[in-house]
């Protein structure tokens, strides 16, 4: 259902930008992270990515899925429809990127764009998960 699979999506984002707030670092006594959802993404961040990406899949598939398609009409508009999620993801990285790369090493970047961009995608990502989790529909996204 796509209110589980979106609030799901929501929740993995929230997921992924806490990260930012705790620094990953192994000790010479061993690892230490507050909890073991952030201790699995630091140790595993592959396997943390590979789940995330088939939540996001399954919400992907659902729009898909509006469009009506006949079984054996599927594979072309999927490869088209999933070319073009590639294409707007690397355009995006094109763009902030570079200027990610400028910026890395000024306290600008580190004490206030990092933080302040973590803090606004974690309250953009905790209302769409409250507002889809609870069905409110208040959200456009």
């Amino acid at each position: 259902p796509s209110r589980w699979i979106e609030s799901s999506i929501a929740a993995s984002i929230l997921i992924a930008v806490t990260a930012n707030f705790f620094p990953r670092f192994a000790g010479p006594s061993g690892a230490r992270w507050p909890g073991r959802l952030l201790r699995i993404w630091c140790e595993r961040p592959a396997l943390v990515a590979f789940a995330f990406g088939l939540i996001h899949g399954f919400g992907f598939a659902g729009v898909l899925g509006e469009f009506g398609l006949k079984r054996g009409d599927i594979a072309l508009p999927l490869v088209g429809f999933n070319l073009g999620v590639e294409a707007g993801q690397l355009a995006c990285v094109v763009v902030f990127l570079p200027l990610a790369y400028g910026l890395r090493r000024t306290a600008f970047y580190r004490r206030a764009f990092v933080p302040g961009g973590s803090v606004l995608i974690a309250v953009l990502a905790a209302a769409w998960l409250v507002d889809r989790v609870g069905n409110l529909g208040r959200m456009p996204f």
